[in-house]
């Protein structure tokens, strides 16, 4: 064993090598890394990438100059690519203890790792690990940032990028990133403003790319900045024509060539006032405030050039509204920009996409849900004006149900409902009439019921397990006879007359006509639904002037019935 390369192994597991002692080397790294047999180099290397990640072995090995061992190799190029692979890794794992600077490496090598990554055609691994060392560099030293700089292209990080392998993505995404932290704020802007929808695979995104996503997110957004902590300069041509090619774009313009000044300006002011600016006259006014300054009017210029149908619209719609329902395009745009500038927090790390596009999304929305607000106010004003009528109208038809009756059955003590019996209001509404009936009766009239109720009288309506009926049988009925029945109270509580409601429409329709007699408000699930249906269509049928849809003064004639009912289908056939 070779004296310069005698060190000490602890407790490898799972290796080649397990080196307790100097008497117990197989044989040392530095004679293994240059024998002659591939094989022996390549399990040498692969051990050597293992045991270098231990700080105490890393400091040994590179004590005795193995580290330049590797670099020659690489400089020299000649190994296959799998223990080119290892050898790049071994090296990597020395560098990344912090031992020997990044600066002592020769331009050599650096041009070599710099070629294995502009290669179009080599094995991914080594092109994985030539990345990982380049971003290493880029970090470690501005001198080797513009070496590394001068080597790799843009357009060559960007292929890499859309690759399908996962793992050369992520290793070029982290050298693109450190090359835009570490460049200038001119660099900076070349480099990340032509960095756009580069990644095209479909599978999900891992946590480390995700990062570095986040990353170019926030040098994109960076950019704004500048023009956030601008204000507008109103003897900048180039800002005036932008301004003015806002109002240019929203409304039809006439030939100003016969104007006077005066009528220009007046025509110009006009027009600013309806494209919601507060200072008309001077528009650049609103726009001097820091932030957003003229990032307002560059995402007001975006929306209308990118988008002219939309903007027209917003513009259009909200110029025609009174003031106390405008929602101003200028305004709501410099207002928004500023929002967004703080939520985003421009010039700090954010985790947003492209700002303009989010602003132009973000103004669509605004404009949509400002209409759908304002017609929610006028919907919830009108149903309030037209509730009383329809309340009204659910009232009369409740008392009429009663008027009509309805036929109810006995439930004895052995729970047999054999009895039935008819129950009705007067057409004066001032009595109950009831009695027993006849199993083929169908509307008894009030002379042939015996028995009467003044509502005068009647003290309460109480339901489900509070009817006396009810506690009387209390555990011995179900719920669905619960949900039916209910009581009137009268004279004194003793006496009650009870109900068991054949559905639930009569349960609901008599204990509302009963409310109504006297004089509560109703409360049923059925008045509730009835009075949504009937708000909707009363306040649909009346917006259909809006639509210039006629509605006729008489109802349309009701069809002939057929000649023939043979169409109909005869479900007891199908049942047997």
């Amino acid at each position: 064993m070779c004296t310069k390369w005698s060190f000490c192994i602890q407790s490898l597991t799972a290796t080649v090598f397990n080196l307790r002692s100097v008497s117990k080397q197989i044989c040392s790294f530095g004679l293994c890394i240059q024998s002659s047999d591939s094989g022996v180099r390549c399990d040498s290397l692969k051990l050597l990438a293992d045991v270098s990640t231990d700080i105490t072995f890393a400091q040994e090995f590179i004590s005795r100059d193995g580290h330049s061992l590797l670099v020659k190799i690489v400089e020299d190029a000649h190994e296959a690519p799998l223990i080119m692979t290892h050898t790049l890794s071994a090296f990597m794992e020395l560098m990344d203890h912090g031992i020997v600077s990044w600066e002592n490496l020769s331009s050599v090598f650096i041009k070599k790792i710099a070629s294995f990554v502009n290669a179009k055609v080599l094995d991914t691994s080594i092109q994985q690990v030539s990345l990982a060392i380049l971003e290493s560099m880029v970090l470690s030293s501005s001198s080797l940032f513009n070496e590394v700089k001068q080597e790799i292209t843009l357009e060559r990080l960007i292929s890499h990028l859309q690759v399908t392998n996962q793992q050369l993505q992520t290793k070029a995404m982290a050298l693109l990133m450190a090359m835009l932290l570490a460049g200038g704020e001119a660099d900076r802007q070349v480099r990340g403003g032509e960095v756009f929808n580069i990644i095209h695979s479909s599978s999900s995104v891992g946590d480390e790319m995700a990062h570095y996503l986040y990353v170019l997110q926030t040098v994109r957004l960076n950019h704004l900045e500048a023009r956030m902590r601008t204000p507008l300069d109103s003897y900048n041509q180039e800002q005036r024509d932008m301004l003015h090619g806002l109002r240019q774009a929203a409304f039809e313009m006439e030939s100003e060539s016969g104007l006077s000044n005066e009528r220009r300006r007046s025509l110009c002011a006009k027009e600013f006032k309806k494209l919601g600016f507060s200072n008309n006259s001077n528009p650049g006014l609103d726009l001097s405030r820091c932030p957003p300054g003229l990032l307002a009017l560059d995402t007001m210029a975006y929306f209308a050039s990118r988008y002219p149908d939309a903007y027209s619209r917003f513009v259009l719609e909200n110029s025609s509204r009174e003031d106390k329902h405008e929602c101003p395009f200028a305004r709501s745009s410099i207002q928004l920009t500023l929002i967004l500038c703080e939520i985003l927090r421009i010039g700090e790390p954010p985790p947003i996409t492209n700002f303009t596009e989010y602003v132009t999304v973000t103004l669509a929305l605004i404009s949509l849900h400002h209409m759908h607000f304002l017609a929610v106010f006028a919907s919830r004003e009108l149903k309030e004006r037209l509730k009383p009528e329809l309340l009204e109208l659910i009232r009369q038809q409740r008392l009429n149900r009663l008027c009509h009756g309805t036929l109810f059955r006995k439930i004895s003590s052995r729970r047999r409902q054999d009895k039935l019996w008819y129950c009705r209001l007067s057409p004066n509404h001032k009595v109950l009439h009831y009695g027993d009936v006849e199993e083929q009766t169908e509307t008894p009239s009030i002379e042939a019921l015996q028995e009467k109720i003044p509502v005068a009288d009647i003290k309460n309506v109480v339901t489900g397990k509070d009817c006396p009926h009810m506690k009387e049988n209390k555990g011995k009925q179900t719920k669905e006879v619960l949900d039916l029945a209910f009581s009137i109270t009268y004279d004194v509580e003793e006496y009650s007359l009870n109900f068991i409601a054949s559905s639930r429409t009569d349960f609901c329709l008599w204990t509302d006509g009963l409310s109504v007699l006297l004089g509560k408000e109703m409360s049923s699930e059925s008045m509730h639904s009835e009075l949504e249906i009937l708000l909707s269509m009363e306040i649909k049928l009346r917006l259909l002037d809006l639509e210039n849809v006629p509605i006729p003064d008489t109802a349309p004639p009701i069809p002939k019935p057929p000649s023939n009912f043979n169409f109909c289908y005869d479900f007891s056939q199908a049942e047997q």
